[in-house]
């Protein structure tokens, strides 16, 4: 996942006027500010009053979603997560979100998804996934049904009559067994359920992830990361915004490309969807260095609930275990 995490500080004077800047260069010229011998309080006075275009009254409760780019990082993230929990944000139009977004500065998205939360501590999703492994790009994709609870981290899958693999189940429990999932193949295999490791080969025949990635939670922390090396690497801004509904969801998306690609970047171009009620994203496409998606993920329904032992258990009559 990418997306910058920083870029060089504006000074504040980017909103004035010309005629305001040139004034600034001048007095700066004539060595106005107090780091300067012999600054005159007349000098020091019109200096002071040099300002940029913002309303004094301007701050997180008062600006609209077309002044919330003149505002400072941290009110900007700040009104982005109230709108985003009051609703306000989801009720935008298109191109209101589309103004929105591209009015933002580059480090607000970010820090709005790694200050959270990416996640409920206990909650139920569905999603849909296609992977591309050894090359192979799936005709359908996994429609799976995921249950996942923190503290421990428990999870319960089941792949979907409707998609891919139809009928796999599995289970991991970091409480019983940190470095194995237990699982089988669905069909006539349903009656050989075993333990495998979650990093082994039969772990990996579907996706190049561990059973541990399952979750908003992965796809919001890699973003973060990733969007470290894109600041080193001089990428600042997503190279395009757009609102998008991608499978009956409507999200933002941001697609952000690098020069180098992979393997020093996860994706060479990647389009992550923004939720509009929460700081994660709904869905993630993943191309390679050829122009070639490889990966495409989309949550569907994410539900909080909470859940007993019986749901992380093998012997639970619901399941096919």
């Amino acid at each position: 996942m990418t997306y910058a995490m920083h870029r060089p500080m504006r000074p504040r004077s980017c909103c004035a006027s010309s005629t305001t800047l040139k004034r600034l260069v001048s007095l700066l010229a004539a060595g106005v500010f107090a780091c300067v011998a012999g600054v005159s309080s007349a000098q020091t006075d019109e200096l002071q009053a040099v300002t940029v275009d913002l309303p004094a009254s301007l701050n997180v409760a008062s600006a609209s979603p077309a002044q919330v780019g003149k505002l400072p990082v941290d009110e900007q993230v700040r009104w982005l997560r109230r709108a985003a929990q009051s609703g306000a944000l989801e009720r935008l139009n298109d191109a209101q979100l589309d103004a929105l977004f591209e009015s933002l500065d580059p480090l607000t998205v970010p820090r709005y998804i790694k200050e959270g939360p990416n996640g409920y501590p206990s909650y139920e999703f569905t999603m849909s996934r296609q992977e591309r492994i050894r090359g192979i790009w799936p005709e359908a994709p996994d429609h799976m049904l995921v249950r996942l609870s923190r503290g421990p981290l428990r999870i319960y899958a089941r792949w979907l009559p409707d998609g891919a693999h139809s009928g796999q189940e599995i289970i991991y429990d970091e409480s019983k067994r940190t470095d194995e999932i237990y699982g089988h193949l669905g069909g006539l295999l349903s009656v050989i359920p075993l333990w495998t490791s979650v990093n082994g080969t039969l772990a990996h025949a579907q996706s190049r992830h561990q059973v541990r990635d399952l979750g908003t939670e992965y796809v919001a922390n890699q973003f973060v990361s990733e969007g470290m090396k894109f600041a080193e690497a001089g990428i600042t801004r997503p190279l395009k915004i757009d609102v998008k509904t991608v499978d009956g969801v409507r999200v933002v998306a941001f697609t952000y490309e690098t020069a180098a690609g992979q393997p020093e970047f996860y994706a060479k171009k990647e389009t992550l969807g923004l939720d509009l009620r929460h700081p994660w994203f709904r869905c993630v496409e993943s191309y390679d260095n050829d122009g070639r998606i490889f990966e495409r993920i989309v949550f569907e329904t994410i539900t909080p609930k909470t859940f007993d032992d019986a749901t992380f258990d093998p012997k639970n009559p619901a399941y096919q275990f």
